[in-house]
């Protein structure tokens, strides 16, 4: 009894480890992502050479370990599609253009509305119950919401919530269409074809081979691009979902926040962010809440 709870134990903290890992490869996107901006790049340039990259990444790494994921059936093709379409390009245009608009800190606090976006589209589709604690959750993060984004004093501008909030609505039905999706297949098979369905939903509409040439016209420019794509893109949806497989979803909610503290760390560090008070008071209601919505303990 003894070995198999140490073999918990080791096990729960190799994926905590993971989904930390996660967290920080997410929450250093927008280091790479606004030199890219810079560089003329759009928000779908950006957003489809993601897509293109990690779709390709995805399928080599299933061809090499088991080619017998890829197998889908064809009347499940609308799950993937709505998660590609629907929350991955959508959530990655929104995104994009809070970080252009916003700090890295409400960009990523913004987006990670979703957690609570989910309890509701949940309750709607599902008619999953709506818990005083789960209202007590929603309300907290709301109020850290307004304060992180510096709504509630015009710090931000509308076109940076709007984009922020609907990051984070997006986001919300990667988790609605992923349920589905994982209970059938692999999360490995699942992360692919929702990307494949995202790149080729783009490509008609960026020209790629013009997006590689501005990639090519600078070393630096090539290495923030790559480091896009397999530092803050790929990696962490493998390690994320390795992660998984040990650990309840609850807790590997807690412990990616770690994403808006480092895009926090981020944006001091590399573009000399300001962080206000009222900022850190935001960031501290949206973790409380995180923590009351998934407490065990908190009697419903």
């Amino acid at each position: 009894m003894k070995i198999e709870e140490g073999k918990r134990g080791e096990n729960e903290y190799k994926a905590a480890g993971e989904i930390l890992a996660a967290g920080f490869g997410w929450g250093i996107i927008g280091v790479f992502s606004r030199p890219l901006s810079e560089a003329g790049l759009s928000v779908v340039q950006i957003t489809a050479l993601r897509c293109v990259i990690v779709a390709t990444s995805m399928a080599l790494l299933l061809f090499c370990t088991d080619r017998d994921r890829f197998r889908i059936q064809i009347k499940d093709g609308w799950i993937f599609l709505g998660m590609g379409i629907l929350s991955l390009v959508c959530f990655n245009v929104c995104y994009f253009i809070t970080i252009e608009h916003a700090t890295l800190a409400a960009a990523s606090i913004l987006l990670y509305t979703a957690p609570f976006f989910v309890l509701l589209m949940s309750a709607i589709l599902f008619h999953e119950k709506m818990t005083k604690r789960k209202i007590a959750a929603l309300l907290l993060a709301f109020a850290g919401c307004m304060l992180v984004s510096g709504f509630t004093g015009g710090q931000m501008s509308r076109l940076a919530v709007v984009s922020g909030i609907g990051s984070g609505i997006c986001y919300a039905l990667y988790s609605i269409f992923g349920t589905a999706a994982l209970r059938r297949y692999h999360p490995f098979t699942v992360v692919f074809y929702a990307f494949l369905a995202a790149a080729i939903s783009l490509i008609p509409f960026v020209k790629l081979p013009e997006v590689f040439s501005s990639l090519m016209t600078s070393p630096a420019l090539l290495g923030k691009g790559l480091a896009l794509e397999l530092v803050s893109t790929f990696f962490p949806f493998v390690s994320y979902t390795l992660g998984l497989r040990q650990m309840e979803a609850g807790k590997a909610s807690v412990l990616a926040f770690a994403e808006p503290m480092v895009a926090d760390v981020a944006g001091i560090v590399v573009f000399g962010e300001m962080l206000r008070v009222e900022n850190v008071l935001g960031i501290l209601l949206i973790f409380t809440a995180l923590v009351v919505l998934n407490s065990r303990n908190v009697k419903r």
